[in-house]
């Protein structure tokens, strides 16, 4: 199954949802920021649509509530985002580099695990 394309309000209900392990859309929406808080009949139409894509599910009802739990990983979700990232630069990680090099945002820490990650890659052939 491939994981599904998730919106930016999908990506925080998901956050607050791996931050919790499982949770009711009440708890889901309290997490979220306070700041611009979706309301929670907002949050509830989100979960659904979520459920309906296949990232989470209901794990059990207390009472009223369901509780809901993620069916796909915040990893995966982060390198479906990557990959799309990556594909709007024609696939080419040059210019997205290049970007956070100018920007400041890649550390020398960021670069020397980027190098551990490739000759761990290039053993693993």
């Amino acid at each position: 199954m491939s994981n599904p394309r998730l919106s930016r309000l999908e990506l925080k209900i998901m956050e607050a949802l791996w931050s919790l392990g499982t949770a009711s859309v009440r708890e889901i929406q309290e997490r979220l920021p306070e700041k611009d808080r979706p309301a929670y009949t907002t949050v509830q139409t989100m979960v659904t649509r979520l459920e309906a894509k296949k990232a989470l599910r209901k794990a059990k009802k207390i009472s009223n509530a369901h509780i809901y739990e993620a069916v796909i990983t915040r990893g995966a979700a982060q390198r479906k985002l990557v990959d799309e990232l990556l594909a709007f630069f024609g696939g080419h990680a040059a210019p997205l580099m290049s970007h956070l090099i100018e920007s400041g945002q890649l550390t020398l820490q960021d670069v020397e695990e980027a190098r551990k990650a490739l000759k761990k890659g290039k053993k693993d052939e």
